[in-house]
């Protein structure tokens, strides 16, 4: 890793936990990578993650980091941001996390649109647990809990975070390094909630579960599952075709955000106090 982004890391929290072929590490650097090239203030940076294998990623970053509950990163980021909000709050999370025990959080916070930009690793199975059926696992993949095939209908955390009202809305994968520090970056400089599906390997778990366990194997296995929106024949209600993930940004709509408009109800009711 660059000089450049190093200064980001707690160098002492090192080797980090992951598991060789992890996504995770690549979607940390292309954080790292696009907080640097953005050259944002690195002591006005806050990251809050819940309980998985994401979790683990305020442990190696030298913000201002939180590690909180069980799909309560959002929760405790709402309240970082409405208490401090010179503060880039980032909430980093797991597909289960986020979507699961998280879930409520997750709709209440993209309605709100609070500036938050929140990064979810889906690898589609609960990892650091033991391997479990996940909300996002596809249909007909196995898991420790689903060891014929899921025979559920997955959460397809793009089309919830659009129905929930997200105004930034995108997902890539940890495959494509490039278009993930891209996605990142657009989605820091949004105003207002913004959420990035990023789609992960996990060969510990869902690898050797579903026949790809080499990390050479998953690395593919994310190539072959996943296609730019342009070259599927899909919108933002559309299915798409079986078992392939269209990438890119698939809403980028500004408006007011929570903050602005709290403030203008706080300026009234100072207003009509003063009046009275």
């Amino acid at each position: 890793m660059s000089d450049n982004y190093r200064r980001f890391l707690r160098t002492a929290q090192l080797p980090h936990v992951w598991c060789p072929g992890c996504g995770d590490g690549m979607i940390v650097k292309a954080l790292l990578e696009a907080i640097g090239e953005l050259n944002l203030d690195q002591n006005k940076i806050a990251v809050v993650s819940g309980i998985g294998c994401s979790g683990r990623t305020p442990f190696i970053l030298d913000f201002n980091t939180m590690h909180t509950t069980h799909g309560r990163a959002l929760a405790f980021a709402t309240g970082i941001k409405l208490a401090n909000p010179e503060l880039r709050v980032f909430a980093i999370m797991g597909d289960g996390d986020a979507s699961a025990i998280g879930g409520n959080h997750f709709i209440h916070a993209c309605r709100r649109n609070l500036d938050i930009t929140a990064l979810v690793f889906n690898n589609g199975i609960y990892g650091l647990t033991g391997g479990q059926l996940a909300p996002t696992t596809p249909v007909g993949k196995r898991s420790t809990t689903s060891t014929m095939g899921s025979i559920e209908q997955p959460f397809d955390l793009v089309r919830l975070a659009l129905g929930a009202g997200a105004g930034f809305v995108a997902r890539t994968t940890s495959f494509d390094h490039k278009r993930l520090t891209s996605s990142i970056k657009r989605a820091i400089l949004h105003k207002g909630f913004s959420f990035v599906d990023i789609l992960t390997s996990c060969p510990t778990y869902f690898g050797r579960m579903n026949d790809v366990a080499e990390p050479y194997d998953m690395v593919h296995y994310l190539r072959d599952t996943s296609s730019p929106l342009h070259d599927c024949t899909c919108g933002e209600t559309d299915q798409p075709k079986a078992e392939v993930m269209p990438t890119g940004i698939f809403r980028e709509e500004e408006r007011a955000d929570y903050e602005a408009l709290y403030k203008q109800k706080i300026a009234a009711a100072c207003g009509k106090r003063s009046v009275s």
